[in-house]
């Protein structure tokens, strides 16, 4: 015991690895703020916390969640928390917000930028998606008696019960589309 003695290295890397965690600890530089550079880049992020807020609260008025985002700092957090506690205030009548920007894709004018848009295959409908066009002329009854009475113990009887119900349901939806298209068109017909 009288011997140990710490070698000079080590106490080097031990005195050199507290230093390094005492800085880091308690001076490290705070991170910091992303802070937009120019107004544009202030506008559409005060638009993006907008259109956040209101699509968590459409009830909210985009004026009101503009001046408590503007009182707050720009905390989406804060903003959110005092609309939850319903404790948020209405904006005096002397604030007057920027007008909202326009839609991000505004009617194409000219032709050239409708060719430079990438068009989208237009969606299929649910018969096409399902494959159920032979259903579709199929009489509402033979699909009643395939119903079964209870819930099968037998996994592939219920992925075809559950599959079943799907389809039943999308004709079921199509019959009354079709049903409520005929309605609108027989008063103005007539």
């Amino acid at each position: 015991m009288e011997n140990e003695q710490i070698s000079l290295p080590s106490l080097i890397i031990i005195v050199v690895l507290g230093a390094l965690i005492i800085r880091y600890l308690f001076f490290s530089p705070a991170e910091p703020t992303q802070q937009p550079r120019d107004a544009a880049s202030a506008s559409r992020a005060r638009e993006a916390a907008v259109e956040r807020i209101q699509q968590m609260f459409p009830q909210v008025d985009r004026r009101t969640i503009l001046w408590d985002l503007q009182r707050n700092g720009g905390n989406i957090a804060a903003t959110t928390d005092r609309i939850l506690a319903g404790r948020l205030e209405t904006p005096p009548a002397r604030f007057q917000p920027p007008p909202p920007p326009p839609s991000a894709t505004p009617p194409p004018a000219a032709g050239s930028q409708a060719s430079k848009a990438p068009s989208k295959p237009p969606e299929p409908d649910l018969i096409t998606r399902y494959k159920l066009q032979d259903r579709v002329s199929a009489e509402c009854a033979q699909q009643s008696e395939a119903k079964s009475k209870g819930w099968s113990s037998n996994r592939d009887e219920r992925q075809a019960a559950l599959q079943r119900r799907r389809d039943e349901m999308i004709l079921a939806a199509r019959r009354k589309m079709e049903a409520k298209i005929a309605a609108e068109k027989t008063p103005t017909g007539t």
